[in-house]
């Protein structure tokens, strides 16, 4: 990957304007086109945050640049087989991995209170994040009834940096069919009824019919882990 030369950009209304620019211009771009955009835009300055359930988008920015920085969240509450598929996954790509752990002040919240996800998710992945200027994310509208209107690319205010949603166009079918497409392996809960894998104690399969994501937080009312609002 090409050093980027780009400073960290000044978060004023002529750099969201651009943001802007940018994303409705590639609203109808291949997802290949939009990481094509992100490398060359912020070079060593972006990374890949992935759940790796989103083997797609590995799949796609590592044909762009096989260097690319990925990021697994580790919250110490993941499935076995989610860390075993990290490691297959790891091995396919010879990925440039990073694993982030959560810090000694998560002890007090194991996954499912009030604040693990804070602490275990989006703490470490800020972290991770210091003086980047872009993240890349496997959203997609289709997800969540809280990603139905996401862009392309964004100002993340959160975590101060530009965010980029390369698939977030995309349907499960469309997952599905890349999957079989070029033979990727595919996380091995998902033949369990898993469709939407968090962490162990907070995740369950999904009844046929049901929304994917009933099975993430069921009972609680929660949708979101805080990554993405």
């Amino acid at each position: 990957m090409t050093e980027s030369t780009t400073a960290a950009p000044a978060v004023d209304q002529a750099f969201l304007d651009e943001l802007d620019e940018v994303s409705a211009r590639l609203e109808t771009a291949p997802a290949s086109k939009v990481i094509e955009w992100a490398v060359e835009r912020f070079g060593q300055s972006l990374l890949l945050a992935c759940s790796f359930q989103d083997i797609v988008l590995v799949d796609l920015a590592i044909a762009v640049e096989p260097k690319i920085e990925v990021v697994f969240l580790d919250t110490e509450a993941h499935f076995p087989e989610t860390l075993a598929f990290v490691e297959e996954v790891r091995q396919r790509y010879d990925l440039n991995l990073t694993v982030t752990h959560p810090g000694p002040e998560a002890d007090a919240w194991p996954c499912g209170t009030d604040q693990c996800c804070k602490l275990r998710k989006v703490a470490p992945l800020r972290q991770a994040l210091g003086g980047r200027q872009a993240w890349m994310t496997a959203l997609k509208r289709v997800d969540a009834v809280t990603r139905t209107a996401a862009p392309v690319v964004s100002y993340d205010e959160g975590f101060g940096a530009v965010k980029i949603n390369p698939i977030v166009t995309w349907t499960d079918e469309d997952i599905d069919s890349y999957l079989a497409d070029h033979g990727l392996p595919v996380h091995p809960l998902i033949s369990k009824g898993y469709l939407s894998i968090g962490c162990a104690p907070t995740t369950r399969p999904v009844a046929e019919g049901e929304d994917p994501r009933a099975g993430r937080w069921a009972g609680t009312g929660k949708v979101e882990c805080g990554l993405h609002g």
